[in-house]
């Protein structure tokens, strides 16, 4: 990440205003993904997870562990716990991939890709609400 030079005056009112209605913006976001996964029997953690192994960055649908603890920005420990929790809940698969040699190469399950779909289609709204509110200059 880069570095920004510090500011030497105080911010405007209008640079708080703009803050908070994008703070706003992502908490109500932040909150709908949460009703909405709980209603999949997910959580936000376990939607994320699912979503960065069907747009993995290899375009197969196969994440590795290093990939998701990247995207997720998560530990390796965090990211094992997730992906063992998702996997006795019967949305994703491990397996042993054998391009990498000892590497684990992870997929969704057919029930994965389920509640994936329904929860992102659910969604739908609220990503365009948060993606025109986020795409507007600010200052």
């Amino acid at each position: 990440m880069s570095r920004t030079k510090p500011r030497t005056q105080a911010p405007t009112m209008r640079e708080y205003a703009q803050a908070a209605k994008m703070r706003e913006a992502l908490r109500l976001f932040e909150r709908r993904t949460e009703e909405v996964t709980a209603a999949q029997r997910l959580t936000p953690r376990i939607y994320q997870l699912l979503l960065m192994i069907k747009t993995s960055r290899t375009n197969d649908e196969r994440a590795s562990l290093t990939e998701l603890e990247e995207r997720l920005q998560l530990g390796k420990s965090t990211v094992t716990e997730l992906v063992l929790r998702a996997e006795k809940r019967g949305l994703l698969h491990r397996e042993l991939d054998r391009e990498r040699g000892r590497g684990i190469s992870i997929s969704l399950s057919a029930t994965g890709q389920r509640r994936l779909a329904t929860t992102l289609a659910e969604l739908g709204d609220e990503r365009r609400r948060l993606s025109n509110i986020l795409g507007r200059r600010v200052t």
